[in-house]
């Protein structure tokens, strides 16, 4: 291995750059270059490269000649993670799609660059909050040369205004004391003379001002009458602009509207009343009950694409070629009409799976009453289009959005929903055969789906340290811990551990608001793990798009491919998902989702077929034909795997809430100081009170704000003195090498139920 020698911009090492005379904090933005090594996929090892910190921005180069025409890969640092792997080594990873694994000569060369980026990332953070508050007040303003032309008339004017006053005043005074003189003194004829020429001059200075006087109200009645024509010219223009915008999205809803009536599977034609709403996603998902449905055509990755040790969430390595080649199966459901109906019934989710209290339990313990719902959403008029219109191609979690866009609830519970169904894993935790389990595991992570459909609420984004608890191990077996464990990118880390079962993840996405829809593209990985086999299976969130946002009726899609796969004693078994997006041309069912789970010989062995708002069936594949290159697989009978449980029928009225989405916000005594129930403006949301709500809303984001700046003031203090600042630390998940990759994870300390026990909350930060 070659001896890495970055280099500052004057020459000096990099080790000096950071730490001596204090040369990056007193630098106007903390740049660096210098050769270090970097992990590329496609050589299966570290290489040396160029690498160039500069405006936020790290950049690689093969080597220093290709700074001027050639860039082998960018991360921008405002909402990146940087993690230190070991003395040597570290890894920047802008939260899924992009991660660099770097490495140093030694220890001070790695801590140099380490606090070089924090820096740089602190301050593009700045940069990045200062430029998004001054859209949001140019938005406001009416930027005009002409404006500024009349600014300064009227102030040059104001400043005559105030040496005529001056002036006045002068001659005034003097005029008194002549005046005082006159009355008192022998030479009479003198002092008259004297009386005179002051009283000439304080005349003239008021006749001054009263000219000054009249020309600064005329130009201010006249400016100020063609300013009244202009702003008025400008609420007409965004009045009209607001109707072009409406009339289009309103004829492009009723183009899907034509499309929708006449493609093959329409069932009904709508109304063409303009004022109707439009909603053009069906409210329930078929179910899988015809041989057309139960047959289907599904194409495969043909080479099994997994993070590697070195690529994690997708390296952006120089050379390497994703492999886009695909295989075809067909799957044909052998003799449906015999099927037994008793074993299609067997596992329904909703009744043979609800788990109940053993009888010792019952005898010892009457389980805790919970709420069924909660306060009706208020009426709040709201104009929409003076929000939107500045949000356009913009990260929404990165928007302060007020509280008539959100639910009463936080992305911390919003998570928590995912274990609505715990009991698919009670039931997968119970299989003997891997490919089995895993079918129960798929089907599972798509019943975390089944809220989204009438769910078009936005959850409130957690503060940085804030926590979740949700302890139902009483009634549904299981109980789960949740920390927001980064800001910059928001990040959440979650543990949860059942009968026979554990899940963590770490959540999260980036989203962008396209004018008519929103789009959220999750990021990060979900792990469940059965201690019983060893069996642990992964997998990452398809996108989900919120549609119809400017006019007509909200409707989410879910969309994109989803690939589970095995590790420990379970690896090489996958299943390969694809969630189909929605279609006005298809005869295919909406809202479906289509997969097969694959053995460690690429041998399909379960499928996978339903809807992702109603229910999944899974049928054992129980023989193959075709050519290796299309094989046929066909099917035993199909078995219910997941059911929805619909909401309330009046659960429109409270935000569509599900029973359980309804419990996550009540009360609980004896949680963390940090816990999403404790939030003000989450409660007074709730309650309806959503002006006060919007009040506490901007008072903690504004703490939260003062928080960093500490923070990033002392890690500014600590570079210039040269010694490292040790970046933020959640307090219940702890970073830690995920087993396989060299990527580090947020994993569960364990020390949190022990901390309630005690109801030692010390290390809670004060967030709220």
């Amino acid at each position: 291995m070659s001896e890495v020698v970055p280099s500052g911009k004057a020459g000096l090492p990099a080790a000096n750059v950071a730490t001596a005379s204090g040369a990056v904090a007193a630098q106007t933005e903390p740049d660096m270059k210098g050769w270090l090594l970097k992990w590329t996929n496609y050589l299966k090892g570290y290489q040396k490269r160029w690498f160039v910190l500069s405006k936020g921005v790290l950049s690689y180069y093969r080597n220093q000649a290709e700074m001027t025409h050639t860039c082998r890969g960018t991360i921008s640092l405002h909402g990146a993670l940087i993690h230190t792997v070991d003395s040597c080594t570290f890894v920047i990873s802008n939260g899924g799609t992009q991660t660099f694994h770097i490495k140093a000569a030694n220890e001070v060369e790695r801590q140099s660059w380490v606090t070089a980026l924090e820096l740089a990332k602190a301050k593009a953070i700045r940069a990045m909050e200062s430029d998004e508050e001054e859209e949001d007040t140019a938005a406001n303003t009416i930027p005009s040369e002409e404006l500024n032309l009349v600014v300064r008339e009227l102030t040059f004017r104001l400043e005559n205004l105030k040496t005529c006053y001056d002036l006045i005043t002068k001659h005034g005074a003097t005029l008194q004391r002549a005046l005082s003189e006159l009355e008192s003194g022998d030479d009479l004829a003198n002092k008259t003379k004297i009386v005179s020429e002051r009283a000439t001059l304080f005349r003239i200075s008021s006749n001054a001002m009263i000219n000054a006087c009249s020309d600064y109200l005329q130009t201010a009645q006249t400016q100020g009458h063609k300013w009244s024509k202009m702003l008025q010219h400008e609420r007409d223009q965004k009045l009209h602009l607001e109707e072009m915008v409406e009339q289009l999205a309103r004829q492009h809803s009723h183009l899907e509207q034509a499309a929708h009536r006449h493609r093959p599977n329409a069932t009904a034609s709508a109304s063409d009343d303009e004022d109707n709403e439009f909603y053009d996603a069906q409210e329930e998902g078929g179910s899988v009950a015809s041989q057309e449905d139960s047959s289907f055509i599904l194409k495969i990755p043909v080479a099994h694409h997994r993070r590697n040790s070195n690529d994690a969430t997708g390296s952006s390595s120089e050379g390497e070629e994703g492999n886009s080649e695909t295989q075809q199966v067909l799957v044909v459901t052998d003799n449906l009409d015999n099927m037994d109906m008793t074993d299609r019934i067997s596992v329904n989710s909703s009744q043979a799976l609800t788990p109940t209290l053993s009888n010792n339990n019952q005898s010892t313990k009457v389980a805790r009453r919970r709420r069924t719902r909660v306060p009706d959403k208020p009426n709040y008029p709201l104009n929409l289009w003076s929000i939107i219109k500045n949000c356009i191609g913009k990260d929404l979690s990165k928007i302060p959005i007020p509280v008539n866009f959100n639910e009463p609830l936080s992305m911390l519970q919003r998570l928590t929903e995912d274990f609505e169904y715990s009991e698919i894993l009670d039931k997968a935790a119970q299989c003997k055969d891997t490919c089995e389990q895993l079918a129960y595991v798929t089907a599972f992570t798509i019943s975390s789906y089944s809220t989204t459909s009438n769910r078009t609420g936005k959850p409130f984004n957690p503060l940085l340290g804030e926590t979740y608890e949700c302890d139902r191990t009483d009634d549904l077996g299981w109980r789960c811990i949740n920390e927001q464990v980064s800001h910059h990118p928001p990040m959440a880390a979650q543990y949860c551990e059942g009968r026979g079962w554990r899940c963590w993840q770490e959540f999260t996405m980036t989203s962008k608001f396209r004018g008519k829809y929103i789009q959220i593209v999750p990021l990060g990985y979900a792990h469940v793990e059965f201690p019983a086999t060893g069996n642990k299976f992964t997998w990452r969130k398809v996108t989900t798009t919120v549609h119809n946002i400017i006019v007509g009726k909200l409707w989410v899609d879910n969309h994109g491919d989803m690939e589970i796969y095995g590790e420990k004693s379970a690896k090489g078994v996958k299943c390969h998902l694809k969630y189909l997006p929605y279609s006005y041309f298809t005869r295919d069912t909406q809202r479906r989702v289509k997969g097969v789970v694959m053995d460690n010989s690429n041998q399909v062995k379960w499928v996978i077929n339903g809807t992702w708002d109603s229910k999944i069936e899974i049928a054992p594949v129980t023989s193959t034909s075709g050519s290796a290159e299309n094989p046929v697989y066909k099917t035993g009978n199909y078995k219910t795997a997941w059911s929805r449980r619909l909401p309330p029928t009046d659960c429109d009225k409270y935000y569509n809430f599900t029973i359980l989405a309804c419990q996550l916000n009540e009360p609980e005594p004896n949680v963390a100081p940090t816990d999403s129930r404790l939030r003000p403006d989450q409660r007074l949301m709730e309650d309806g009170k959503w002006n006060e709500s919007n009040g506490e809303k901007l008072r903690l984001e504004e703490k939260q704000r003062a928080r960093r700046r500490e923070r990033e003031a002392e890690a500014e203090k600590a570079a210039a003195e040269g010694r490292p600042y040790p970046p933020y630390e959640p307090v219940w998940f702890s970073k830690q090498q995920d087993e396989g990759t060299d990527s580090l994870v947020h994993v569960f300390k364990g020390t949190y139920w022990d901390a309630k026990t005690k109801q030692d909350w010390s290390k809670c930060p004060d967030i709220f």
